[in-house]
């Protein structure tokens, strides 16, 4: 009975000395490789903000990033300045902001500049702050002024300054319907310099105040003659409105760039060529009949937006 009990200690100490060894040998492993898996696993964070358009460019950018092998997180939904914050504050690692926004909203910088100038400025001002602005694409998301098409084609004007002369030809009695929202009405830069430069004799009664999406259905109704919209939104495309042309450049440009921080784009510097070569195939005519899709087509973003990485060869 005592040989018998001396065995099954001797066994039991044993398989306590494997296991141990087993043990320290899968806890040596793990400290070996956690760095490169941990480092493989960490996502690049993705952000969007919370309009069509920008559900779009969030959603192809993270599916394009997998599909190329790497990691993403995506959040979109975000307000510009919530954005902006999770930006500097590196909560988000690459998202899609407008030249215009980032010059005067961020930057607060007031002066009148082209496309090419206001990028290179941006480019420079947020630089600075660790934020990388990539190459820019061809989409201008700028505010615009529209007229539905059956009133455009009757008045043959294509321009503002156009309009703006047929309008004082008409008189002070005739009437011109003009919408626009509460918030371009009451800003400093927004209604009351835009009639300045375009000596636009807009009176009191014209300008209707209205929510953003209001506006277009006021335009489509035909119940104004003039109306403030946003250039690449789809519904100009489905409501059939005409874009008069900005020919005294009143709005700024609000090109759509890829954005990322700088301490990722050193950790993975391949961003650089994907997301260029994402930006070089956007323009405001495919954004337009992307977001036309979703809002009119009611079709998913998700679907949209790998649609269009698949028919321009993107993944």
């Amino acid at each position: 009975m005592e040989n018998q009990m001396q065995f099954i200690r001797r066994r039991a100490r044993r398989v306590a000395m494997v296991v141990a060894a087993v043990t320290a040998l899968a806890a040596g492993l793990a400290l070996a490789t956690a760095p490169e898996a941990h480092a493989e696993a960490t996502p690049i964070r993705v952000g969007g903000k919370n309009f069509t358009e920008q559900l779009l460019l969030s959603s192809m950018t993270s599916k394009y990033l997998r599909a190329k092998g790497l990691t993403t997180e995506l959040t979109a939904g975000l307000g510009s300045t919530l954005m902006r914050q999770a930006m500097e504050s590196n909560q988000l690692d690459v998202v899609w902001d407008y030249t215009g926004t980032a010059l005067i909203v961020f930057n607060k910088v007031q002066e009148k500049l082209g496309a090419k100038e206001s990028y290179e400025r941006v480019r420079q001002m947020d630089g600075a702050r660790g934020l990388v602005w990539l190459d820019a694409s061809n989409i201008n998301n700028t505010y615009a002024l529209a007229m539905p098409k059956e009133r455009a084609a009757a008045s043959g004007v294509t321009t503002l300054s156009g309009f703006a002369g047929q309008m004082r030809r008409a008189g002070p009695d005739a009437s011109h319907p003009f919408a626009v929202d509460m918030e371009f009405a009451a800003r400093p830069d927004g209604l009351e310099p835009l009639k300045a430069l375009y000596k636009l004799p807009f009176s009191r009664r014209d300008v209707i105040q209205l929510d953003p999406g209001l506006v277009y259905t006021a335009l489509k109704n035909n119940q104004v003659e003039l109306g403030l919209v946003y250039a690449t939104d789809g519904r100009v495309k489905g409501f059939d409105l005409v874009l008069l042309e900005d020919d005294l450049h009143f709005f700024p440009p609000y090109n759509a760039v890829p954005v990322v921080r700088k301490p990722v784009l050193d950790q993975h510097p391949e961003l650089a060529g994907l997301l260029n070569a994402l930006a070089a195939k956007l323009d405001n005519e495919s954004m337009t009949d992307m977001n036309y899709k979703v809002d009119i087509g009611q079709q998913p973003v998700d679907k949209v937006a790998e649609d269009f990485l698949r028919s321009h060869g993107l993944i």
